[in-house]
């Protein structure tokens, strides 16, 4: 049994806005064409769509619907660097993620649920994390399959969460009710044809006859409906098998100038990272940090890993040095450490005259070690101080 999620953010463009600019919020926002001039809706906040706005909307209809909207220019690449920031989040938990837009994505998390909980309790801490570090708010679905899961993100928008049941007769009766236009792929021009035969809800979907439905949609829709109406889809999430970066970040409650607290913060997050690394056989050749002002503003830096390692020892170091050499101009809201540039095995080979090369072979055997002993004995087990 596969847990997939849905995660699907809430009026991306118009939410980032609102959180930029905070005399916005509360009110009508619209990103897209300017009101009164040609163009279309490109993002609507839940204030605008309680006037019937929507996205794809001609702006000048939006206008008409709401002529106190404010209108605001999209900020395409902006809203690209904040969706980077969401999806660094998501690979915190699985490498297993096909993106679906800029603002949404399936995961496949059946392989971390030993390492972080249920898959509720995975999209618990997915959203509890964009919500303070980005600032946003984001709807989830957890199911067994994609259908599922993003049937399941759009019940309780926006900020919710919500757990499809696995047992299959459990799963026909939460489809039951709802229209059949909730079906993935069923349009409004063949949701009113089936609608016409008496199809109103998925529930009459899965009593329907053969004859009945494939004299309406022929017989390869009809076997795909059927399937469907009763939560089956065998997709699997499409993504590359190996991680292209592992992060780990952390947010404070409160803004912090304390540099050796800093530093104790970023101790942690590497050795996250670390072990992480070791469990997937990964060897990183680059690292890099992330520091997050007051005002969500964002400096990234890197250095690269000669040759890649995945020891605490040689990743802390790289950490240490590329935070030392970045001036701490503001009060820190965010600190992150980062790896890439992945391979599954160092370029350099031991010999017995490469005395760099069996110093990293110890450190990693060392990292490893003490992978161990926390592993039986808890985290807290072993701390080596800041």
């Amino acid at each position: 049994m596969r847990t997939i999620l849905h995660i699907d953010m809430d009026a991306f463009f118009a939410a980032v806005e609102q959180r930029d600019h905070p005399e916005l919020r509360g009110r009508p926002v619209v990103v897209g064409g300017a009101g009164e001039e040609r163009g279309v809706v490109a993002a609507a906040s839940y204030e605008a769509r309680a006037f019937g706005i929507r996205s794809a909307m001609p702006s000048r209809e939006a206008h008409r619907r709401c002529p106190d909207a404010v209108f605001l220019p999209p900020r395409h690449d902006y809203y690209a660097a904040v969706s980077r920031d969401i999806f660094e989040i998501f690979t915190r938990y699985t490498p297993e993620i096909e993106p679906l837009s800029i603002d949404e994505a399936f995961l496949d998390v059946s392989g971390a649920l030993k390492l972080f909980g249920t898959g509720p309790a995975i999209a618990t801490r997915i959203r509890a994390d964009i919500r303070q570090e980005i600032g946003l708010t984001a709807s989830a679905g957890v199911a067994s399959n994609k259908f599922l899961a993003k049937l399941a993100s759009e019940m309780h928008k926006p900020d919710g969460l919500t757990v499809v049941p696995c047992a299959p007769h459990e799963i026909e009766a939460f489809l039951a009710p709802l229209a059949v236009g909730r079906i993935w792929g069923v349009g409004p021009v063949l949701e009113a044809k089936l609608c016409a035969q008496g199809i109103q809800t998925i529930g009459d979907l899965q009593h329907a006859s053969n004859d009945a439905l494939e004299g309406v949609v022929g017989k390869h829709t009809a076997d795909h409906l059927r399937k469907l109406a009763r939560g089956i889809d065998t997709r699997p999430v499409a993504s590359e098998s190996r991680e292209k970066s592992i992060s780990r970040e952390h947010t404070y409650a409160k803004d912090v100038r304390d540099l050796a607290v800093i530093t104790r913060t970023l101790q942690e997050l590497v050795e996250n990272v670390g072990r992480r690394l070791r469990v997937a056989g990964l060897y990183a050749g680059t690292a890099r940090i992330k520091i997050r002002w007051q005002g969500f503003q964002t400096i990234t830096r890197q250095s690269a890993l000669d040759p890649p390692c995945c020891d605490d020892f040689t990743l802390r170091a790289a950490a240490f040095r590329l935070l030392h050499a970045t001036p701490l101009l503001h009060p820190v809201r965010l600190i992150g450490f980062g790896v890439q540039d992945m391979q599954s095995r160092p370029t350099q080979q031991l010999n017995l005259f490469d005395v760099e090369g069996q110093n990293q072979e110890r450190r990693e055997r060392l990292s490893r070690t003490i992978d161990a002993v926390r592993e039986r004995f808890g985290s807290e087990s072993l701390d080596f101080g800041g």
